[in-house]
């Protein structure tokens, strides 16, 4: 039986960046991953860079680009009049990014010295970790142990009885990303994050995109200003997004799918070629052996973690998707590396209140700390400031003036309580935000710093000094 200082469950970007760090800190460390690609070969990276981040951003680059041309590129003095999109060819490219990623990471681990156990682990003990081989159920299981134990095993995708995937009409995130053909009516249940990427998508290559939203409104999460901007934007993209509308039933048959659903007006019906179940995410830890060794959980299937991610057994971490915060990749990794951290004596930090969330649709939609709502919510006294993307130079040279910038501080502190960008490029607009929040920022900190110009992340600079009210160029 081999021993290790930690055993990481999983090798998703949670766990492949703790076991990653665990080695440069000197810990014996092994990451116990499942995975199969589409040639049934074990592949680490997990949902993320397999079937997740990765890939989807790859196919709306690609639907991004082709809808430029097809729409845009005229507008620039470019004409290409017959334009065709080769689905099979996107799809292919989107695999062997992913190919390459996945080998990547196998890399970093032979660098680092970690050792790959290439199966499905359950605990036996506090200690002790049974790993039945991938691929393999008739395989020989084997036993390891380690003085530290990291779960890292992420989610999957959510169900509901009115919709069974079958992979086939009816299909989950994973399907979306590998449609061989564009969908004349595309269904998707669901208008959050995954439901109006992957919608988006499809919408962009000539599907009629149908997206029912059971909540009557549109991305609670997001700052209402921006979300309601969203809305209309993605509308006149194509996107038919229907709130209040709750699926009760669907109906198959070899070619087509029939939606019934219900809102104010009462029962309605839609047809589609294709439908996606985008309803969300549950955390992974079915077969991991969790409550049989008394790990604490709550009836969702969250692992309890305190705030260092540990559980109630003193040497078992839970970080990522299966605990409390956020779904999101970048969430996962910094838990790991803290994980990792605290665990070789150091003092791991992670600040939740500085977690940058992105949609990545077309104009991009990325926020951190508060949004207006929620500190109406709280009595909070605060300031705002407005930046409109068609009032920067840049954006008008680019052609791509919806949106805006919106940037919240404290009243009395000037401290950045919340940054909301709805634009090109929001992604990479948002990290100034965070960085500047990460390190108790103020409004007047972002207005003091030049800013290149003409760039995108001069609206953040502007939106600065609108909270003081004294935009320069708007």
């Amino acid at each position: 039986m081999k021993n290790f200082d930690v055993v990481v469950i999983g090798g998703g970007p949670g766990g492949y960046v703790a076991a990653i760090r665990c080695a440069q800190l000197g810990l014996n460390t092994a990451c116990i991953e499942s995975w199969l690609n589409d040639e049934n070969e074990p592949v680490l990276g997990g949902t993320c860079l397999n079937v997740g981040c990765i890939p989807s951003k790859a196919l709306l680059d690609s639907s991004h680009h082709y809808s430029f041309i097809k729409h845009e590129a005229k507008n620039h003095g470019i004409n290409a009049p017959s334009v065709s999109m080769d689905v099979h060819r996107m799809i292919e490219r989107k695999k062997n990014i992913v190919q390459t990623l996945t080998q990547g990471i196998a890399g970093l681990f032979k660098k680092n010295k970690i050792e790959w156990l290439k199966g499905h682990g359950r605990f036996v003990s506090a200690y002790q970790i049974e790993v039945q081989p991938a691929g393999d159920e008739s395989g020989e299981s084997y036993q390891v142990t380690a003085k530290h134990i990291i779960i890292a095993t992420g989610s999957v995708p959510m169900s509901i009885p009115p919709a069974q995937v079958d992979n086939e009409l009816v299909v989950d995130s994973t399907g979306a990303l590998a449609f061989t053909d564009v969908p004349r009516r595309l269904g998707v249940i669901g208008a959050g994050v995954i439901g109006l990427e992957l919608g988006s998508v499809w919408n962009r290559l000539g599907s009629e995109v149908v997206i029912l939203e059971a909540m009557d409104e549109f991305l609670a999460p997001v700052d209402r200003q921006l979300a309601n901007e969203a809305e209309k934007l993605l509308k006149k993209q194509g996107l038919d997004i229907r709130l209040g509308s709750k699926v009760t039933g669907t109906g198959c048959n070899n070619r087509e799918v029939t939606i019934t659903y219900e809102n104010d007006e009462g029962k309605q019906q839609v047809v589609v070629d294709k439908l996606i179940v985008a309803v969300g995410r549950k955390p992974n830890t079915q077969g991991l052996g969790a409550n049989e060794v008394g790990i604490t959980m709550d009836e969702r299937g969250f692992i309890q973690a305190d705030e260092h991610c540990r559980t109630n057994l003193e040497n078992v971490f839970a970080i990522g998707d299966v605990v409390r915060g956020p779904m999101l990749a970048h969430k996962a990794s910094e838990e790991g590396v803290a994980v990792a951290e605290r665990i070789a004596g150091k003092a791991g930090h992670l600040n939740y209140d500085a977690i940058p969330w992105v949609i990545y649709t077309w104009p991009e939609i990325a926020w951190v700390g508060k949004t207006e709502h929620e500190l109406k919510a709280e009595g909070a006294d605060y300031r705002v400031g407005n930046f409109p993307m068609a009032a920067s130079g840049r954006a008008r040279a680019m052609g791509e003036t919806d949106g805006m910038v919106k940037m919240i501080s404290d009243s009395k502190t000037d401290r950045i309580l919340g940054v909301h960008i709805l634009g090109p490029n929001a992604s990479e607009l948002i990290s100034e935000a965070v960085l500047a929040m990460e390190f108790d920022g103020s409004s007047e900190d972002i207005a003091r710093t030049i800013h290149a110009h003409p760039t995108l992340a001069e609206a953040v600079h502007e939106a600065s000094l609108a909270v003081d009210k004294r935009s320069i160029h708007f």
